[in-house]
């Protein structure tokens, strides 16, 4: 119960993060739209077995679990020495977090080996090693699948007067960083 449970909150939280960035980012927006639409055409929904055919869909699950993370605090490391990095004095016991650009651009995994796995520890949404989610793929797909569906049945707009820099990208605490505020978009039905 807590695997599948775990599962939902981060998986939905992921997906309310990968809309707040499609949200300020139009031109990511049409393009993700554009191919999900092109790759599925009219059989109505996406299925499991169309998400390999999404490349671009994935370049932005990629980009959205690097700058939000689903469980970013599950994965705190103490450094064992004293050593110094770009000029920072970092002591013993120290906690450590990796603060990646706040810049949301998903063609930088283009041609790009790096993957959320655990194998890349420039990327490590699901931790790694022994300590790597257990329900990685399920996750993954999870993800995908609601995100692929929500782009390809609905057109997205911003509330009445409200422009794309307004979105609030604070978290939220807890610990799977939700949004602080609600993200509220205007959807309508894609023919």
């Amino acid at each position: 119960m807590n695997l599948l449970l775990a599962g939902v909150n981060t998986s939905a939280s992921t997906v309310v993060w990968a809309m707040a960035e499609l949200a300020r980012n139009p031109r990511e927006m049409k393009k993700a739209q554009a191919e999900v639409r092109s790759v599925i055409g009219n059989k109505g929904k996406v299925t499991e077995s169309d998400l390999d055919q999404l490349l671009y869909l994935k370049l932005v699950v990629k980009e959205t679990f690097r700058l939000h993370p689903p469980g970013p605090l599950l994965l705190p490391r103490k450094i064992m020495s004293y050593f110094q990095m770009n000029g920072y004095h970092i002591h013993p016991k120290t906690r450590v977090h990796v603060n990646n650009s706040e810049e949301f651009f998903p063609e930088r995994f283009i041609d790009n080996s790096i993957d959320f796995k655990g194998r890349h520890f420039e990327l490590l949404p699901f931790g790694a090693g022994r300590r790597v989610c257990t329900a990685i793929n399920m996750g993954i797909a999870m993800v995908e699948l609601t995100f692929a569906n929500l782009l390809y049945h609905f057109n997205w707009k911003l509330p009445h007067g409200m422009k794309e820099e307004d979105i609030n990208m604070e978290e939220g605490a807890g610990i799977t960083s939700p949004k602080k505020f609600a993200l509220i978009l205007r959807p309508t039905q894609y023919p």
